[in-house]
């Protein structure tokens, strides 16, 4: 897929992201905007997955470690094809398949249950271990959030990725700065991340906008190339991107908006898909 296409799709994951918070009357959409780019490279570019065989052994493995963010994950796998968009309106709805964090006994193309921050990244290395130890080539890319780094459970998990020197480990950090309580540096700074990760003997990748899909693909191919190590691509992002009230305001990690901000939401991102 071309950057414009890309461009594209991830404008409209973005209006699917507002519409499912907007209709669910709560929910993440500040960080899920800002991973909006990056699902799409993945999905749409970079990973090795069909939604018409969902479980092939084969496939590129995906774990949303910051498990709120699942609007971004529901509406990349809806625009790809695992299950119909309009079911994106249910999110979060009693009876619904579509909750507030991925389930994967329920939900087609999620490969891990999260929702406990921290605790993505280690089922990650636990996949991405497993192909190792059964000579299978797919990869293992999991999504955390800067503040959920915070966590101890991440850097357990990162110096036994970097142990075992697991190169099929892709490892993204959406660095937008911000968490539900403020600035992350404010609250517990997790900085210098990258020298964290190096330290922890990964590669590391740092993308200056991680909104940017030509920046993007230099630094997945980057790591593609990759051997011998564990990769970790550490990508400033804006929260809250593509939508202008939103952006770099922690207020907008965790609600949904009202029906004038949800007019004007989709307004913005209507004129930026004409653009």
């Amino acid at each position: 897929m071309n950057k414009e296409m890309l461009q594209k799709t991830a404008n409209q994951i973005r209006k699917d992201i507002v519409t499912a918070v907007y209709s669910a009357k709560s929910g993440h959409p500040g960080g899920s905007l800002s991973a909006a780019d990056v699902m799409t490279y993945l999905y749409f570019e970079e990973m090795n997955v069909d939604p018409k065989n969902p479980d092939k052994a084969d496939r590129d493995r995906f774990v949303l470690s910051k498990g709120h963010n699942a609007p971004a994950l529901y509406s990349c796998l809806a625009e790809k094809g695992y299950f119909p968009v309009e079911d994106l309106k249910t999110l979060r709805h009693t009876g619904s398949y579509l909750q507030g964090h991925p389930d994967m006994k329920h939900i087609p193309g999620v490969d891990m249950t999260s929702g406990s921050l921290g605790q993505g990244i280690s089922a990650a290395v636990g996949m991405a271990l497993s192909a190792k130890l059964f000579n299978e080539d797919y990869r293992v890319f999991t999504l955390l959030g800067d503040g959920e780094i915070q966590e101890g459970q991440v850097w357990e998990a990162a110096m036994f990725a970097g142990a075992k020197k697991l190169d099929n480990l892709i490892v993204i950090v959406d660095n937008n700065g911000l968490q539900i309580d403020g600035k992350i540096d404010d609250v517990c700074s997790p900085y210098p991340i990258i020298d964290k990760f190096a330290a922890f003997n990964f590669k590391v990748i740092a993308v200056e906008d991680g909104n940017d899909f030509d920046q993007l693909d230099k630094a997945f191919n980057e790591a593609r190339l990759t051997d011998g190590q564990p990769v970790a691509i550490v990508m400033k992002t804006v929260k809250g991107k593509g939508v202008s009230f939103m952006e770099d305001q922690a207020g907008w990690h965790g609600k949904a908006p009202n029906d004038d901000e949800y007019k004007q939401a989709m307004e913005e991102l209507e004129k930026a898909g004409e653009a």
